[in-house]
């Protein structure tokens, strides 16, 4: 495996990151976001990842793919990489009793090793400040 998917996680990507290598990064379109119900299961999985709560009611905010796999089509292409690292902006619009109510950030590592089935996930979750 590329050791860019080996290092430590990534921390919250800049505004100036995004605009500075727009090959390296794709901001998922909201067309995107409803043809790959995938994000949704990965955002679940981020917010499952710091809270305890029965069928959160998570509401995507954005999207943005980042990987090292050039694509001459389309850079939406990189949705479906098979090392990625996504990095989510979400809201949970659920019970505020449990105290995660608002807006959160995940960033979530997906690698494969080249193996059929074989695929890992690392989750780097938090709460934006109010």
């Amino acid at each position: 495996m590329d050791t860019f998917y080996t290092r430590p996680m990534p921390k919250w990507l800049s505004d100036e990151a995004l605009a500075s290598d727009n090959k390296k990064y794709y901001v998922v379109q909201e067309a995107d976001l409803h043809e790959n119900d995938w994000l949704h299961l990965f955002t679940e999985m981020a917010f499952f990842s710091i809270a305890r709560a029965d069928s959160p009611p998570l509401e995507i905010n954005k999207v943005v793919v980042e990987t090292k796999e050039d694509y001459i089509t389309e850079a939406r292409e990189k949705l479906h990489a098979k090392n990625a690292i996504f990095y989510i902006s979400y809201k949970y619009k659920g019970d505020p009793s449990i105290g995660f109510t608002g807006d959160h950030r995940a960033i979530i590592r997906k690698t494969t090793d080249g193996e059929p089935e074989h695929m890992s996930f690392e989750f780097a979750s938090e709460q934006q400040a109010k």
